[in-house]
């Protein structure tokens, strides 16, 4: 079985600690050794649906099987806003990165394209993130908090929308019939308690965070592998 990823750093498991980023492959190479499979990891830091669709497009011109999955981990960029721009300008009309509609076309788009080439798209929900972490993350070289706020109304804004774009791709994977991996129901309903599973900036698992993702992720294949042996 191969498994193919288009996403952005938490698929990549980037990881924020001491001021800066790192990677690391541990759950990856691990969840690949214990289940046999072939992960061709495509996943990009800030990355979106709308960068990423072209590449889809190029990876679904060739065939494929039921058994060559590729998982799709959106919506954590495209949610996201211009926070310099917000910060210069909080009365400002600001759209984030891929508006909902786009976002819905394209996600739509590269099921049904990964779909027609034979393989098994599979939608993966988003890990919550803690709203006043990243508030004060992104502040941090600069940037007025208070024009953010009065521009946001009040932090958990920007968790609500996070989740509204989570909850999105799970209703897009519910209309289209496609696998999904929820992620995000294996993590805590409160932010107060994502404290221990997030990093430093709010919003990239740590490893406790990354061991849950692939436990997950784990369950899903062996709920879509009785699935598919079910209609053979």
């Amino acid at each position: 079985m191969t498994l193919t990823i288009f996403g952005d750093s938490i698929m990549r498991a980037v990881l924020y600690e001491d001021g800066r980023y790192r990677k690391s492959s541990a759950f990856e190479r691990s969840f690949s050794d214990t289940n046999g499979i072939i992960i061709r990891n495509l996943a990009r830091f800030g990355c979106t649906i709308r960068k990423a669709i072209p590449w889809i497009r190029q990876a679904c011109e060739t065939t494929g099987t039921q058994d060559d999955r590729v998982l799709l981990e959106f919506g954590g960029n495209d949610c996201d806003y211009d926070w310099e721009q917000i910060s210069r300008e909080p009365s400002g009309r600001i759209h984030c990165k891929t508006p909902p509609e786009e976002f819905a076309s394209l996600y739509r788009e590269a099921i049904t394209r990964i779909r027609q080439s034979g393989r098994t798209p599979v939608a993966m929900s988003l890990p919550p993130i803690h709203s006043v972490r990243y508030l004060n993350f992104i502040c941090k070289d600069g940037l007025s908090k208070e024009r953010i706020l009065q521009w946001l109304g009040d932090a958990g804004t920007i968790g609500k929308r996070q989740r509204m774009y989570s909850d999105m791709v799970m209703q897009i994977a519910k209309e289209e019939q496609a696998e999904v991996v929820d992620v995000r129901n294996a993590f805590p309903k409160e932010e107060s308690e994502l404290v221990e599973l997030l990093c430093e900036d709010g919003i990239h698992p740590n490893p406790k965070g990354q061991s849950k993702i692939f436990a997950e992720i784990r369950e899903a294949f062996l709920r879509i592998d009785r699935s598919v042996r079910g209609k053979k």
